[in-house]
Parts: structure tokens; C-alpha cells; sequence
């Protein structure tokens, strides 16, 4: 056989030429092809499109040989005509003996290759290289067995392994001990001894669970401050006057003096409650307002007030929703905004200075809270309307206003004071590894924010105990899972205490202002334990569309603690998803998705028909908290759920963030806009525009899933660009056409403004109900807003929006 080869030897060369001749005539061919005026073609998104989301490419020929094309439309690449290949009858030994010297060649690659990396391995894991091999398997779903290379170390944490270890970890015992911190404290207000020293301990506690980096956030900030005495309320009439309350709690960034005026109750202070009023014939322009907590928080409430031409606001606890509350009064504050107010989209950092500027969200009113008791003194004298039935007042008696002939008035003073107050955010981090590339690993960038407020003008056992003694927790095992037991996230954890939540998410708010030209490209979750335990039989959720597939599988996976069997998914129910709430200004969540565009989560245990009393109050102590049947059974389950989310956005190799959610978002407002159709043509408008860019980014959600589905998992480039244009999309909703100073949440689902969609469904309602009352402008304005923000998500989702359709 030997003999058989040598004799084949003397003409090999030729046949391997020939061979190498014809090989180089194919890649001849297909270079003209591309290059050398052949016809080509390529796709494009245009803005032209159908509103079903069909018809996505649009053709443009780089010739005019339309006649060797496929149809108009399609992505059909055209070739050039090939000359047949030369042939030569060379003895079919040439091939034998090539094939064998190529396959002998790719063996030397292929070992040499294999013993590089194998040394690699070797230095990562006896610690003499520069880095550490990451053993963490990715899964999109729990029961894949997805194999990887095996190699030797740490062994591999697949995720339902993490997940129970996670969940063994988990101590009720150690939240219990975490939440005693709070007990026998009257108060931890913004900046002063309580919160430093609560702080300190946070500080400590970080250090000790050996998280990987642990640093203080300094803020210098304004509050206001109860001044050196009471604030008071009091009636007037016939010369007489009589104090009805002077509490203690008050309302911060009210505006202080005194004002006299009728009084006037509008149930929760909504719009509608403004406009049923308005109904009776009762004008509020120089008044007094009072509302009941609640729906809508207190500086939404003073904002409609002022509107209506009010000149101060008192809020109380009505009885029928915080029971056993007669006596207390609530803290609040009142902007209209997150973060200090007198320094509106900038960072309150103490070596910056700015000119002397305030937030447009200042109430400009004077504001207090009083007790449902005092509230019910006030209606007693009261002469006016009886309160509406539908609003279901616990307070007998319960008045809208006194009678024209009345001489009754309201008097409210308010003393509070302006301070300076340095504030501290403690975080902690642990660091994530991306998978190792050839001689180091590359350290992640990217990381999952979990936060809690500490602060609080009362005990705030709920308010803040609770959220600060999950994040303890979490950080505690999740550390202990990495130190101990192997598991290398890919992405990074940092776990935020924040201060000054109180007054409005200032703690919070000031560091995202203080890094927001790159936090929207590293921090793609936000996760807030506040108030996370209020009540057994309800949960109340706030999400971001792109982690709502998580949270409903994680949900799957956690035991409902206050059942004997069953998952939290079964006490939510399978359309939860319609149920989920907007968030409010005070939710430190907010400003990270509306300010920020970061996919964010909220959630908390809560009683289905009542609020929890004490919350914001003195009354909120621990031997009030202790009352919520198995309360440490319900923090362990929260932190769980917690735990589940930040864990699973750092193991797997594609980020778990359902981008296609937002298709379903806008085609639902798109079926909503569209009944307002007739309306908008009469004006000489279209609804077109808005609803191709719809389609388009509905197309580009469609690439972007492809492009995952086709790409290698393993390539950590590859992956790296697909998981960046996930994290995008949430900030590509951010209207860029506003200044963030000016209108810092625009976000075009959550913000707040005339450019969301939102307020353009309103502006449609109300050009149904009046013609007269809408300017064209501004509602043309709205639309084209509304529509380049979306068709701009859509261009950056898509990525390369030069190629959309890259064959080559």
C-alpha cells in the first residue's frame, strides 16, 4: 500500500495546483460578484410600513439587471453567471494524498491549540495566572442540561442547583436579628445620629460578609426640618378662633407661613375628585383643600390642588382604609419630583457648585397632615354638601364644604425650616467575571442594583426595617454562596442602603444623577426591598415589561409561605401581569426607571382591602409590625423571590430581560389610539406614523430574537454585543428630544409629561370630549415625540442599523 502512495508522488504537485487554481477561481467569482458591479442587494427599516408589522424590508438594486432578480421586496442576493470549472484528469491518488497531508495539519492545530489552552486552565486554577476559570452553566430554562466542557476545579452550579442553595441559606432566624435593630427607636430621620449609626452597622455588616468591595456615597443635601414649634391648624369664625391640631409630624418642602381659606374636601385629591366638585358648583380658588391618603401620593394630590387654585392642603388617615389610626399623623413630603429638589438634575456632590436653582415640583403652598380626629372636628363645623356616597368615608359626618352664607374659615401655619444635611449611601459589591478568554478573564462591567431605604421619621419598622434586614440577608448568603461554595457570577451584584428615601428617594435619586451618562449601559436591574412586608394576603407588584417573564417564573418557584402547598404564582394568579401597579414617586424604583431607563422590580406582601396603618406614622414600631401573621415567614419569602431574580440575571449567558414584551405593550397602545382614528384625520393628522414605528420596532425585536437564537452561546463577544442591545432598550425609551433637567422622567410608558403615551391617550380623550379645548400643535408635537422615540428603540435595538440584513 506504501509502495502505491510513493508512486502517486511525482504528480501530486500538479493535481494539488489544480486544485488550489480551481478553489481560486470560485473566490475569483464571488469577489466579483460582490465587488465588481454584479447586482447586490441589501435592507433597510423604513419608517413606510404597514400597521400589521408586515412588510418589513424594503429593496434597493445597486443595478438594473432586474431581470436576474427575485421579486421586489424579497432579500434575495443575486450571482453572476460562473464559468465552468477547468478540469484535468490527474490521477485520483493526487486527492487521497491531499486530503491526508490536510487532515495530518489540522491535527498539529488542533493538539497545539488544545495544550495552549490546557496550560491556561492549569495557571487559572493553581492561582499562578492572572485569573480564575468561571464553572457557571447558563440556562434559559430550570431543566436544561445543557453540557459544557468539562473542566477541572470548582464544580459546575447549575441553576437549580443555585436555587436551592439559595433557598437553604435563607434564615428567618437571621432576618429576625436584622429587623431587632429597629427596636425601642423613635426615630431615623435623614442625616442625623440614628441614621449615621445605622449606616456605620450597614457599613460593618458588608465588611464582615467578605463582599468584595465596600465603599460610603457621600451627598450634600437640603431638607426641610420641623421647626421650633408645632405646626398648627385651627378654624376661625365670628372673630373666634379655635386650634383644632398642632402635631408633631409635618410635611416636608412645604412652603411655610399662613393662609386662611374655605375649606373644601375632595376625597383623594384626583383629577376626577377635582372635577366632581367642580360639578357641584363649588369653586376651590382661594380654599383650603382637604384628602384622605391615599390612590395618588401626597405631592400629586397638592400639585392637582394648586391647579385649581388652592392655597394650602391638609391631608388625614381616613378610618375606613387605615384602621386604628384616629390619633396618628402622617409624615410626608411634598415634591413633585425624586432627589433634592434645589439641585433638579444635578448631583448634590459637595465640590460642585451650582447657581442657586429649585425644582418646578415645589408644592409653592402650605402643607400639613392632621389625625382622622382632628379632620372629624373640622367637618363637624362644616355646613356645606355631605360627602359623596361613593367615597366611602369612615369619618361620620364626613362634609365636602360649608354653605355660601358661611363665615367658617381655615387657618394652617406652617414653621418648618431649611438645613444642610450630608447624607451617606453605603454599598457593597460583588464582582462578576465574564468567561475566560485565552491567558486572563475579563471582569463584568454590568452589574444588578439591590436597594433598600434606611431612613425614617418614625421607628419605620416597615417603612425601612424590614427592606434594610432583606438586603442584609441577601448579602450575607449571596456572598457566602460565591466565597464558599464556587459560584462566579457573571455579572456583577451590588447591594445600596440608601438614605433620605423619606424626602422623596433623594439618597437614591442623587446617585443616579451623579452617574448618569453610563449607568443606563452597566446596571440593567434594579431590585427595591422597600416596605416589602405590609400585610399576608395580596402581593402588590411594580416591574418593568422586560423582567415580567422572570418574576413570573421565579414566583413559579418560591413557596407561599402562608399556605401548606403552592408557589406565590398560584396566589397571584396567572393574569397577574394585568394587575401590576404603576409606580409612585416615592418608590425608590421610580427614578432608576423613569430617570435612568433601568428595567426595574418592586413587590411586597400587602393586605388585599387595607393598608397598612402605621406606614410613615409613629405608630410604625416593631410590636405593630409583629402583627402580620408569620411576618418572618414573609420576609424570607420575599428575599427569595429577591435572591432568584439578581442571581438569575448574573448566572446565565444571556440576559433574562423579554425585550418582546414591549412589542405587546405598544400594540396595546396602538388598539387604544386607534378608536380616537376619526378624531385625529379631522384635524388634518394621522395615526400612521406612530403605528408604523410600532411595526418597526416589533421587526426589530423579531431580528434581535434570531440573532440570539443563531449565535454561539460560547462567544463571549458575540454574546457580550447581544446582551448590550438588551440592556438598551429600556433607556431607548427615554424621549431624547427633552433635557433631563428640565423633564427628568422620560421614560414614554412610566415618566411624567406631556411626551408620554400616557398623557398623549388623555390628550386623545379629551379631543373626543372637546374639540375647542386641544391645541393641534401641541398634540401634533406629542405624536411625532412619541413616534421618533419609538422608531429611534427601534434602530438601536436592531444594532447595526447600516446592515440590518448582514449575510455577507
Amino acid at each position: 500500500m506504501l509502495s502505491r502512495v510513493v508512486s502517486c508522488l511525482p504528480g501530486l504537485w500538479s493535481s494539488w495546483c489544480a486544485l488550489l487554481h480551481r478553489a481560486m477561481d470560485h473566490a475569483r467569482a464571488a469577489i466579483s460578484n460582490l465587488f465588481g458591479g454584479e447586482p447586490m442587494s441589501y435592507t433597510r427599516f423604513s419608517i413606510a410600513r404597514q400597521t400589521d408589522g408586515d412588510n418589513s424590508h424594503v429593496e434597493m438594486k445597486l443595478s438594473a439587471d432586474d431581470e436576474e432578480g427575485g421579486e421586489i421586496g424579497r432579500p434575495e442576493h443575486l450571482h453572476a453567471t460562473m464559468p465552468p470549472p477547468r478540469r484535468n484528469g490527474k490521477n485520483l491518488c493526487f486527492l487521497i494524498m491531499a486530503s491526508v497531508l490536510l487532515l495530518l495539519i489540522g491535527f498539529l492545530i488542533g493538539y497545539l491549540s488544545y495544550r495552549g489552552r490546557m496550560q491556561n486552565v492549569s495557571r487559572c486554577l493553581d492561582g499562578s495566572g492572572k485569573c480564575e476559570m468561571t464553572p457557571t452553566a447558563s440556562y434559559l430554562s430550570d431543566d436544561d442540561e445543557t453540557e459544557e466542557e468539562e473542566v477541572p476545579g470548582p464544580r459546575v452550579l447549575y441553576w437549580p442547583d443555585l436555587r436551592a442553595m439559595l433557598s437553604d441559606k435563607l434564615s428567618t432566624a437571621q432576618l429576625e436579628a436584622n429587623l431587632r435593630q429597629r427596636e425601642g427607636k423613635t426615630s431615623f430621620e435623614a442625616g442625623k445620629v440614628e441614621d449615621e449609626t445605622t449606616a456605620s452597622y450597614i457599613h460593618d455588616q458588608f465588611t464582615s460578609f467578605r463582599l468584595d468591595e465596600v465603599w460610603n456615597d457621600e451627598h450634600y443635601i437640603k431638607l426641610q426640618d420641623k421647626g421650633s414649634s408645632n405646626n398648627q391648624v385651627s378654624t376661625e369664625q365670628n372673630g373666634v378662633e379655635e386650634v383644632l391640631e398642632s402635631p408633631n409630624a409635618y410635611v416636608a418642602y412645604s412652603k411655610t407661613g399662613t393662609v386662611v381659606g374655605k375649606p373644601v374636601h375632595v376625597n383623594y385629591g384626583l383629577k376626577d375628585d377635582f372635577e366632581k366638585i367642580r360639578n357641584l358648583g363649588v369653586s376651590m380658588n382661594g380654599t383650603i383643600v382637604i384628602f384622605r391618603a391615599g390612590k395618588i401620593t401626597l405631592a400629586e394630590k397638592v400639585a392637582n390642588a394648586r391647579e385649581e387654585g388652592a392655597v394650602g392642603a391638609l391631608m388625614y388617615l381616613d378610618p375606613f382604609e387605615y384602621k386604628y389610626t384616629e390619633k396618628l399623623v402622617p409624615f410626608a413630603h411634598a415634591h413633585l419630583g425624586t432627589g433634592d429638589p434645589f439641585t433638579p438634575g444635578f448631583p448634590s456632590f459637595n465640590h460642585t457648585q451650582f447657581p442657586p436653582v429649585e425644582s418646578s415640583g415645589l408644592p409653592r403652598i402650605p402643607v400639613q397632615t392632621i389625625s382622622s380626629e382632628a379632620a372629624s372636628k373640622l367637618f363637624s363645623k362644616m355646613d356645606g354638601h355631605t360627602c359623596l356616597l361613593e367615597w366611602k368615608s369612615g369619618i361620620m359626618g364626613c362634609k365636602v364644604t360649608v354653605s355660601p352664607t358661611s363665615k367658617m374659615t381655615v387657618k394652617l401655619t406652617v414653621n418648618n425650616v431649611m438645613v444642610d444635611r450630608k447624607i451617606l449611601n453605603i454599598f457593597g459589591a460583588i464582582k462578576g467575571f465574564e468567561e475566560p478568554g485565552n491567558n486572563s478573564c475579563l471582569v463584568a462591567d454590568s452589574y444588578v442594583v439591590i436597594g433598600a431605604q434606611r431612613d425614617s421619621w418614625g421607628p419605620g419598622a416597615a417603612k425601612a426595617g424590614v427592606g434594610t434586614a432583606i438586603l442584609l440577608e441577601l448579602a450575607r448568603v449571596i456572598s457566602d454562596i460565591v466565597k464558599k461554595d464556587g459560584y462566579k457570577p457573571r455579572r456583577s451584584i451590588i447591594f445600596a442602603s440608601w438614605s433620605a428615601g423619606e424626602f422623596g428617594a433623594v439618597g437614591a435619586t442623587e446617585w443616579l444623577e451623579g452617574y448618569s451618562t453610563s449607568l443606563h449601559a452597566k446596571a440593567f436591574t434594579y431590585i427595591n426591598l422597600d416596605a416589602a412586608v405590609l400585610g399576608s394576603n395580596h402581593m402588590k407588584i411594580s416591574a418593568s415589561p422586560l423582567l415580567y417573564s422572570l418574576l413570573e417564573r421565579t414566583m413559579k418557584g418560591v413557596k407561599d409561605p402562608t399556605k401548606d402547598s403552592g408557589s406565590l404564582y398560584n396566589r397571584v394568579g396567572s393574569a397577574w401581569m394585568d394587575k401590576v401597579v404603576s409606580l409612585d414617586l416615592d418608590n425608590a424604583a421610580f427614578p432608576f426607571l423613569a430617570y435612568s431607563g433601568i428595567p426595574v422590580v418592586s413587590f411586597g406582601f400587602c393586605n388585599k382591602d387595607e393598608e397598612y396603618a402605621f406606614l410613615g406614622t409613629t405608630g410604625d414600631t416593631m410590636m405593630n409590625l409583629k402583627k402580620i401573621d408569620k411576618l418572618y415567614a414573609l420576609m424570607r419569602a420575599a428575599a427569595e423571590v429577591a435572591g432568584q431574580v439578581a442571581l438569575r440575571l448574573t448566572h446565565d449567558h444571556e440576559l433574562f430581560l423579554d425585550f418582546d414584551r414591549y412589542s405587546e405593550e405598544l400594540l396595546s397602545f396602538q388598539e387604544r389610539f386607534l378608536s380616537f382614528d376619526e378624531e385625529v384625520k379631522a384635524l388634518g393628522l394621522t395615526l400612521n406614523w406612530l403605528f408604523f414605528a410600532r411595526g418597526d420596532f416589533q421587526r426589530a425585536a423579531d431580528a434581535l430574537r434570531r440573532d440570539i437564537a443563531n449565535s454561539d452561546k460560547e462567544n463571549r463577544i458575540v454574546r457580550r454585543a447581544l446582551n448590550d442591545r438588551m440592556m438598551k432598550v429600556e433607556y431607548d425609551f427615554l424621549s431624547p428630544f427633552l433635557s433631563p433637567k428640565d423633564a427628568p422622567f422620560r421614560h414614554i410608558f412610566f415618566g411624567k409629561g406631556s411626551h408620554t403615551l400616557p398623557s398623549l391617550l388623555e390628550n386623545l380623550k379629551q379631543l373626543r370630549d372637546n374639540k375647542d379645548s386641544v391645541d393641534v400643535n401641541t398634540l401634533k408635537e406629542q405624536l411625532a415625540l412619541v413616534t421618533w422615540t419609538i422608531k429611534g428603540a427601534a434602530n438601536a435595538l436592531v444594532g447595526d442599523i447600516w446592515n440590518t440584513d448582514n449575510e455577507f
